[in-house]
């Protein structure tokens, strides 16, 4: 390695150390110090930076890597679930920007060519931006988020027919017909690679590497397939990004994904950095100072302009109001491919210096805003929801059909849309315990309600919302949402309709516990601290420790954590969920061979032989939930057990062992 690129490196981690470490304390996004910290390092500022290509390189490797664990945490499925949004979504939503923007350059007087090729440049949105601040949320797959990935993915398939485009503005000769016809010939051949590897390549692959158990060779041959995919991708002129996806993609549906996940978050953060800091290099700040009141006059134009087309965009596939103006302002920047076109324009004389100069204060400014964006986004929806609006705009132009809720008493009500929370509706239908679900995603709401389950959808902030699923007259309501302000918000709210019911809530950490009980919790379970205290609690049982004995630590542990606050516990207050916090849940697959294999769950009765109750039994992409006695358990199902841990580790011995 050259010392110029060397030195380069350690110039941009010590400043963006530096930034970040006063932005963290001024709790300002990272990604925002890493574009300040390009522009400062840059070539327009102090030039500290030498090898500013090279830079870019790096930031490559950092954008495949971003891209790649993105697609981690989809599958194949997910995406084929998603084709409305990409193609539909992706198509209004491009060409109305597009449109918009050309009207907008045509009225000030701007050529044709130039006008048609800056509204395709401010149409794109950054998908290396806002899906990382998506990532870090945990929303990538959330009802939003599905509809932003989406267009995202559209947005990058387009990204070659413009480069085509492009070439055509300045004049190029170009056989288009010839062109397309070839485009779509790599687009289907990527795609049948996908499919044929997810299928019957990759799952061998790994099988045959892991049995080396050789962690070096794992980790370099899942580099191996995502830079190869990348490259494969790239020399047949898409983007390296989308290739990195797709290999993310493919991996997703292995048994190995969760490992590939854990080893590679650290490294991508690393090089992702770069990105952010050489998109930051390319500001000049001469032309903002120069030009100041135009520049901020372009970024908000560009910023509602692009929030109310991506938000309408949203409304149209059936987002509620707040959706779409989470959705609007996710896609309210300008992306990185438009840098890679507004640099082929610019040297085809397709655009002016001045306005490339302009397009590059303009893309970079709302890059930097984006993360503060998506702070205010759900705050500014909630807001605006005080308006007269129309009630058609407020729930979407497919309202989820909503269904009569009993009059009920003394009841549960299960605030949440997370794995806890669904899960806790599983097993209180399970044992016939009365409840309704509160759940503000009407992509789950309606998988519910089709499972013939109580369910209330809207925002549990709203007092009707809670009055709908009879949240005055419950006598238990848990509330598992994670967040700290919305939690304290809905506490606050059940507390003031119902100063009667126990309010159970979920925290993310011990340091809210103490908040959500000055609310009006009655019980706060820190989730991390919980998870600790059941693995630690399974250690000693494995150690065959007395179960009184187990009890009397446990207790010791929670008085060392919460202190005070471990005396709302619910020891000696009774409660319907007694009998789920004496319980666990436990997956065990089937093994092939075993003794039980393909009899039904009446023959093998493990109910009587052991105590424990099958829940649910996921078989492939097949979730059998309340299966009947007449299901027939085949190998490598996956049952879910409730039980006692001794129950459970009986059964699960039953399902394991094999024939000899």
């Amino acid at each position: 390695m050259e010392l110029g690129i060397l030195k380069d490196i350690v110039v941009i981690f010590a400043l963006s150390t530096l930034v970040n470490l006063v932005f963290t304390r001024l709790k300002i996004p990272t990604v925002v110090g890493y574009l300040l910290t390009g522009v400062i390092a840059g070539p327009h500022l102090l030039s500290l930076v030498s090898e500013a290509h090279q830079i870019e390189l790096i930031a490559e490797i950092g954008i495949v890597l971003l891209l790649f664990t993105i697609g981690l945490e989809f599958s194949l499925n997910h995406l084929l679930k998603i084709r409305k949004i990409v193609f539909l979504g992706g198509f209004i939503q491009v060409f109305l920007t597009a449109g918009a923007f050309y009207a907008a350059s045509r009225f000030f007087e701007m050529d044709w060519k130039s006008g048609l090729f800056i509204g395709f440049l401010a149409a794109l949105s950054s998908s290396a931006l806002v899906l990382k601040i998506l990532q870090e949320r945990s929303e990538v797959t959330s009802n939003y988020g599905r509809t932003v990935l989406g267009i995202l993915i559209f947005q990058d398939l387009l990204v070659i027919p413009l480069l085509l485009f492009s070439n055509l503005l300045s004049n190029q000769a170009l056989d288009v017909p010839r062109e397309l016809l070839i485009l779509t010939a790599k687009v289907a051949f990527i795609l049948l690679l996908v499919y044929a590897g997810n299928k019957w390549l990759l799952p061998k692959l790994m099988e045959l590497i892991a049995k080396t158990k050789s962690q070096e060779l794992f980790i370099m041959s899942i580099f191996l397939l995502c830079f190869a995919i990348a490259l494969l991708t790239s020399r047949l002129g898409m983007s390296l990004a989308l290739g990195a996806f797709l290999a993310g993609i493919m991996v997703s549906e292995s048994e190995y994904s969760y490992n590939v996940f854990g080893n590679f978050l650290p490294i991508k953060d690393v090089f992702a950095s770069f990105f952010f800091v050489s998109i930051g290099m390319l500001l000049e700040v001469s032309f903002i100072i120069d030009n100041l009141p135009l520049v901020l006059l372009s970024v908000l134009i560009v910023i509602v302009v692009k929030t109310i087309i991506a938000g309408g965009t949203g409304f149209i596939l059936g987002h509620t109001f707040q959706g779409t103006v989470i959705i609007g302002l996710a896609l309210s920047q300008v992306g990185e491919f438009s840098f890679i076109l507004a640099k082929i324009g610019f040297n085809n004389s397709i655009i002016s210096d001045y306005y490339y100069h302009l397009f590059l204060a303009v893309a970079v400014i709302t890059m930097a805003l984006t993360p503060f964006l998506f702070r205010v986004s759900v705050p500014l929806a909630k807001q605006l929801l005080k308006l007269p609006l129309p009630v058609r705009l407020v729930q979407g132009l497919f309202p989820l059909k909503e269904i009569d809720i009993p009059a009920l008493n003394n009841h549960l009500v299960i605030i949440g849309k997370d794995a806890g929370a669904l899960k806790l509706s599983v097993m209180a239908k399970l044992n016939n315990i009365k409840h309704v679900s509160l759940v503000f995603d009407p992509a789950i709401a309606k998988e519910k309600i089709d499972n013939g389950d109580l369910v209330v959808y809207g925002d549990a902030v709203n007092e009707p919302v809670l009055r709908k699923a009879y949240v005055n007259k419950a006598d238990i309501v848990v509330v598992s949402v994670g967040s700290i302000v919305p939690s304290m918000a809905i506490i606050d709210k059940v507390r003031s309709i119902n100063r009667n019911a126990y309010i159970i809530v979920r925290a993310s950490t011990i340091h809210n516990v103490e908040s959500l009980y000055k609310v009006g919790a009655d019980q706060v379970i820190p989730e991390k601290l919980e998870i600790a205290i059941d693995m630690f609690n399974r250690v000693l049982a494995k150690k065959m420790m007395p179960q009184k004995e187990i009890n009397r630590i446990i207790t010791r542990i929670r008085n060392m954590n919460l202190g005070a606050f471990s005396e709302k516990d619910l020891v000696n207050k009774p409660s319907i969920l007694d009998e789920f916090s004496r319980n666990n849940i436990t997956e065990v697959k089937v093994e092939a061979g075993s003794p039980i294999e393909g009899k039904s769950l009446l023959e093998i009765d493990l109910r009587k032989k052991t105590g424990v109750t099958i829940l649910a039994i996921r078989r492939g992409t097949d979730f059998i939930e309340h299966p009947v006695p007449e299901t027939i358990l085949q190998s490598d199902d996956v049952a879910y057990l409730m039980g006692n841990p001794e129950q459970t580790s009986i059964a699960s011995e039953m399902l394991m062992k094999k024939n000899n």
